[in-house]
């Protein structure tokens, strides 16, 4: 079970956090409804994973199956979709309360790009009673979005994938 919360963020926290790793990702979508993606994560001095991963419906918790695949069959995956990936650069940084935010920066250098934040809770009573202030985040993480329509890197990839015209594209995106 995933159980997060996100926000709408303007570039890396500068609060002083421990960075426990930077990634580049690729991901794309075989559906959006449920989700079914592949993402490649480059770990910054480190190994290369690829991933299919399932989820379910939900906002805040939602089921989730990932399963490591092989580059041949990720290479296909991405060949079967047709449509470029979604690059992305997460930096994940250790809170001071043990928990762990991850920000991430999307189809940077594009009309596009944004960036979202998110912060992963053991279970729901944690995420229910977490405030951003706790943790001196209160001014950085001031634009949750967790429950609102349209905030989901499949969203993202509809808009700017499938349906994009190149010009009048929201930018009511976030993350997934």
């Amino acid at each position: 079970m995933e159980i997060e919360r996100k926000w709408m963020v303007s570039g890396w926290p500068e609060a002083d956090l421990p960075l426990i790793r930077e990634q580049s990702m690729r991901q794309g979508y075989i559906s959006v409804e449920p989700t079914v993606r592949i993402r490649e994560e480059a770990v910054t001095g480190g190994d290369t994973s690829y991933i299919l991963c399932f989820k379910s419906r939900g906002l805040v918790a939602r089921k989730e199956i990932e399963l490591a695949i092989p580059k041949d069959k990720f290479d296909a995956l991405e060949d079967l979709i047709g449509y470029p990936l979604i690059p992305k650069t997460r930096r994940d940084y250790r809170l001071p309360d043990g928990l762990r935010l991850e920000v991430s920066h999307v189809d940077a250098g594009t009309d596009t790009e944004f960036w979202y934040a998110e912060v992963e809770f053991p279970d729901m009573e944690t995420e229910e009673a977490w405030d951003p202030a706790s943790v001196g985040l209160a001014d950085y993480l001031n634009d949750e979005v967790t429950k609102k329509p349209g905030q989901s890197m499949g969203a993202y990839w509809v808009q700017t994938r499938l349906h994009s015209s190149g010009s009048g594209q929201s930018r009511d995106y976030g993350q997934s």
